[in-house]
């Protein structure tokens, strides 16, 4: 670090940021003291081998139900759900190697991060590790999180962002009914219609050849699997109703804590107003926790990102107090209101948008 030595402050200089909360940041670190003592970063190997368990044992119930009952409509059906519930809960325990959560040594969280997304999901690691540690420096910071990449294209996100678009008389979408427009571009398509080849195109320019190899493991596995028993178009069909479930799966789930919330450009706060300010949480339930992954603990997960997610409610009451020590909102709410929350914040920043734009 020599090189980058060009000097010492003056006495009269001050050693922190005006735009930062110097006893915020403080107290943070304490806590993450307090955290670490109380043995929470420490993770369950039991509760990470019966997570990847009732995946692979939902994995093989879906082939069972083709195999036993044939490929008429029900079973069909009942095969793609379950499919769709391996590839989202994949998804999630995919997230937890990715953020080196279960393991104590990078190496076996790096291996299991590769089986998991891309033999189980068929993605690559590299492709996530790229978005997602953008994502978590800069939560809902445009042009910083890629997460928010939508904006301006596809929707107007955020009070600020969509006046400023407005003002600019800027129209790339009728932002005013996006809140309409979400349901067809947004759950339904990300994943079958963008993810899905993407991907390819990611692994292949960036000559990510370790990454591919473990997708077109995934891609011959469930070849094999399930062409003999629903021929090709059988195939394909499946593929891409599974691909559609995981979507809306997916979506709903990862935009709740995120798209209702402060959205702006970087305004070089401290990172921990920054994580606060982006963020919100979903009441804890059995099934709450099962259906997000524990994402519905979005605060802990962005303030201890390497946390193994079953301690997540366990450092709830801890970040509580630190909130309301410094007045800081605290937000959790029902499933179902997070869910409609996303639909009522995307109204709101299209009808900004459209009386800037037409009276600013």
């Amino acid at each position: 670090m020599n090189s980058l030595l060009i000097g010492e402050l003056s006495p009269e200089q001050p050693s922190f940021e005006p735009t930062k909360n110097k006893e915020l940041t403080e107290e943070f670190r304490a806590l993450q003291a307090t955290v670490e003592r109380m043995g929470l970063m420490q993770a369950n190997p039991v509760f990470f081998l019966l997570y990847l368990l009732h995946i692979l044992l939902l994995d093989v119930a879906a082939w069972l139900t083709l195999w036993l009952f044939g490929t008429s409509f029900l079973p069909f059906l009942l095969c793609a759900v379950l499919l769709g519930t391996v590839q989202a809960q994949a998804g999630w325990l995919q997230h937890d190697f990715g953020h080196l959560s279960v393991f104590s040594t990078s190496t076996w969280n790096h291996l299991l991060h590769h089986f998991v997304i891309g033999h189980l999901k068929g993605a690559p690691a590299s492709w996530w590790n790229h978005l997602h540690f953008q994502h978590h420096a800069k939560p809902n910071c445009f042009r910083k999180d890629p997460d928010i990449n939508m904006h301006p294209f596809f929707f107007a996100l955020g009070k600020i962002l969509s006046v400023e678009l407005g003002k600019q008389k800027k129209k790339y979408m009728p932002y005013n009914h996006q809140h309409r427009y979400f349901f067809l571009i947004g759950p339904p398509a990300l994943l079958p219609l963008y993810f899905q080849w993407y991907i390819f195109y990611f692994v292949i320019q960036r000559k990510k050849w370790v990454d591919l190899a473990w997708m077109i493991s995934f891609y011959v596995r469930i070849f094999l699997t399930y062409v003999p028993l629903l021929g090709l178009k059988g195939f394909l069909g499946l593929f891409f109703m599974v691909r559609f479930l995981e979507s809306n799966w997916f979506v709903w789930v990862t935009q709740m804590n995120h798209i209702p919330m402060h959205i702006d450009y970087d305004r070089n706060v401290d990172w921990v107003s920054t994580q606060l300010q982006a963020t919100c949480n979903v009441h804890k339930s059995a099934f709450n926790d099962w259906f997000s992954g524990h994402l519905n603990f979005q605060i802990e997960h962005h303030l201890f990102p390497t946390m193994p997610r079953h301690n997540y409610h366990k450092a709830a009451p801890l970040v509580q107090s630190l909130c309301a020590k410094h007045g800081i909102e605290y937000q959790s709410k029902p499933l179902f209101s997070a869910f409609a929350d996303i639909v009522h914040s995307l109204r709101e920043s299209g009808q900004l948008w459209l009386d800037a734009y037409l009276h600013q």
